[in-house]
């Protein structure tokens, strides 16, 4: 099953396709706390007129799981990939969280028709409309 997936399902993270290419063409830059693995173009440029960059996930492909320093990096925002300077977490930034849209612990918001905690709690300015008034 392995093969299988690897062959025809791109979002289970490095194809065969992508395998290949990597291994003719890759240079590897470095890895993240997830386990991504970043590579940059070995030699040329790509279409844009600046080496290509990417990445390899360790999982399933869920792009929510690249750092923000690694993000800024694959966009060509910093020159300098992560593991080449002293990267400083600023006190601000959250830990990694992944998107939990269609789970049950998917964010809901008071009011919400699938928030079942809070179905009968109508904010105090909701007035209903009724026909007629």
């Amino acid at each position: 099953m392995g093969v299988f997936k690897e062959i025809f399902a791109w979002w289970t993270g490095n194809t065969i396709g992508t395998r290949v290419f990597t291994w003719r063409h890759g240079e590897e830059v470095g890895t993240d706390s997830f386990g991504n693995i970043y590579y940059r173009q070995r030699k040329g440029t790509g279409p844009l007129g600046v080496p290509r960059r990417w990445v390899t996930y360790a999982g399933d492909s869920d792009p929510t799981t690249v750092p923000p320093e690694w993000h800024g990096w694959l966009h060509h925002t910093t020159d300098i990939a992560p593991p080449d300077q002293h990267y400083q977490k600023h006190p601000w930034e959250a830990e990694h969280r992944p998107n939990m849209t269609g789970t049950p612990d998917a964010y809901r918001p008071k009011g919400s028709a699938l928030n079942v905690t809070s179905q009968d709690a109508r904010p105090s300015d909701y007035t209903p409309w009724s026909p007629g008034k």
